[in-house]
């Protein structure tokens, strides 16, 4: 059951807004709310490039095992990607609002669930600081409030971390054999 809602977690990240200059955020009245951050000793392009090439997840994230863009070019507000993880299949995020090697957030509903996910990187001596923070909201939410907190938390923690992986990686390669 763990592994059902860490799927659905991953096919959450989600967000909605506008793309003008107010950020857009999570929705702080939704029953699950996580927020997450790590340092990651990487430059903030290599981190930003891992983490917006969203075709290149199935080669760090497991359980992303497929995603392909639909718009071309750098992510942007209006981009979006169809992507698998866990057994969800054809599940479409869209980007709200990018703001270069800074913050992203992306969005669409999914299993009865509205989700909201922003990515901050900020540069620190060393790295990158990376936050993530999702809210969840929905009749699913609601029947099982507590359970779905937890698996949210577990799925942002395990992102990170593996992200922070990839990123930290000596010579990490992206899936077309280019330095990361």
């Amino acid at each position: 059951m763990f592994a059902f809602a860490t799927a659905l977690l991953a096919a959450l990240p989600l967000a909605f807004g506008s793309s003008g200059p107010a950020p857009v955020g999570i929705d702080e009245k939704a029953p699950v709310i996580s927020r997450d951050d790590i340092v990651i000793h990487a430059p903030l392009d290599r981190v930003w490039r891992i983490q917006t090439d969203v075709e290149g997840w199935p080669a760090w994230q497991p359980g992303v095992s497929s995603s392909v863009k639909r718009t071309p070019g750098p992510l942007r507000p209006g981009s979006s990607w169809v992507w698998s993880t866990e057994g969800l299949e054809d599940i479409t995020s869209t980007v709200e609002q990018v703001r270069p090697k800074r913050r992203i957030v992306w969005g669409g509903p999914a299993q009865g669930i509205t989700a909201v996910h922003v990515w901050t990187f900020t540069p620190v001596k060393g790295g990158v600081h990376v936050r993530t923070e999702e809210s969840w909201s929905g009749a699913p939410v609601d029947a099982d409030t507590a359970y779905l907190q937890k698996a949210l938390d577990a799925s942002l923690d395990a992102w990170l971390h593996h992200l922070k992986q990839r990123a930290e990686q000596r010579h990490p390669k992206s899936p077309c054999g280019e330095r990361a």
